[in-house]
């Protein structure tokens, strides 16, 4: 069985983020607003979803 992965979209941009979640959102590969990345499904991307919940659109990959 192949493991899950899920789509986060950027949706809000990070120029007035605080400096902590504008880190997170440059470590999870995003380059610009609207930019997709797609990131395996475990707890370590969780917990980097919680952080910028309010700056990210998530669905699940196929």
């Amino acid at each position: 069985m192949a493991d899950k992965k899920l789509k986060i979209t950027l949706t809000k941009s990070k120029i007035g983020a605080v400096p902590k979640n504008r880190k997170i959102v440059e470590s999870m590969g995003f380059k610009k607003l609207g930019s997709s990345v797609i990131l395996p499904d475990n707890e370590a991307t969780r917990g980097q979803i919680r952080q910028i919940a309010h700056m990210v659109k998530v669905e699940e990959a196929e």
